[in-house]
């Protein structure tokens, strides 16, 4: 089992920047993906970043440039951070972390969301 505890998240004006966290126990160290999807009023959840414990990135084409995912491993527990740059009104969402383990069969979890909203 995967736990995933997300923090930041906010308000901004346009252009700000804001930072999100994730920090995910469970020993998925070996085999995982981790990011974020986004999913604003009346839309389908979409992706925004992703990473994998072998460093490999991929960005909605709407956020290159803008944002930037990282993560660390400390004590069996993998963090992964989106740094998000020159915010528009359009990023406004829910964002959700997202965990697939790799480990066995594969498995997917998803955080409680946080609140990004981008306005003057």
């Amino acid at each position: 089992q995967v736990s995933l505890v997300e923090s930041g998240g906010g308000s901004v004006q346009p252009g700000g920047s804001l930072r999100l966290s994730c920090a995910a126990s469970g020993s998925i160290l070996a085999s995982y993906v981790m990011g974020w999807y986004r999913q604003a009023p009346g839309k389908e959840r979409e992706l925004v970043a992703v990473v994998t414990n072998g460093g490999i990135t991929n960005y909605a084409d709407s956020v290159k440039g803008r944002f930037t995912i990282s993560g660390d491993n400390v004590k069996n527990t993998v963090t992964v951070y989106l740094q998000m740059n020159r915010l528009k009104p359009e990023d406004t969402a829910v964002y959700y972390c997202y965990c697939l383990d790799r480990r066995y069969v594969p498995q997917t979890y998803w955080g409680q969301g946080t609140q990004v909203t981008v306005s003057s």
